[in-house]
């Protein structure tokens, strides 16, 4: 239902709003080392975040990328229209383009409550509270 790069852009996220600050920003290599990502491809991703002010960064020597406390208060639904548009994700799961619920493909009716929930936890939650069940949970990002 996402793109890899959705997938990706995701884990860097996180890992940012778990390990940054404004006084601690990360290169793309140094996210792409930690969470096993081509760092090359995760460059240009954290610059489109950027852009979008889904997260933020800063130029020069002692530049990176990071998140404040506002970026964190951003849902991750937002990152997915960023990357991938959010026809990505509301899009037919076996990828037919007049798959819906009055033209449905053969597996419409399974697969869309499973999209309209994940689409609706990425719209609610925040990047922040991820974060934060990532830490609390032990859950990883590799």
């Amino acid at each position: 239902m996402i793109s890899n790069s959705s997938k990706y852009a995701i884990r860097a996220v996180l890992y940012l709003a778990i390990h940054s600050s404004e006084s601690n920003k990360y290169s793309p290599q140094q996210i792409a080392e930690e969470i096993n990502i081509p760092a090359p491809f995760l460059a240009k991703t954290l610059q489109q975040l950027s852009k979008y002010k889904i997260i933020s960064s800063t130029k020069g020597r002692n530049g990176g990328f990071y998140l404040t406390n506002l970026d964190k208060e951003g849902s991750v639904i937002s990152i997915v229209k960023c990357i991938d548009g959010f026809n990505k994700l509301k899009g037919c799961f076996l990828g037919l383009p007049t798959c819906s619920d009055e033209n449905p493909c053969a597996i419409h009716h399974l697969a869309a409550p499973l999209r309209n929930n994940l689409i609706k936890e990425l719209s609610q939650r925040s990047i922040g509270e991820f974060a934060h069940t990532t830490i609390e949970e032990k859950e990883y990002l590799i």
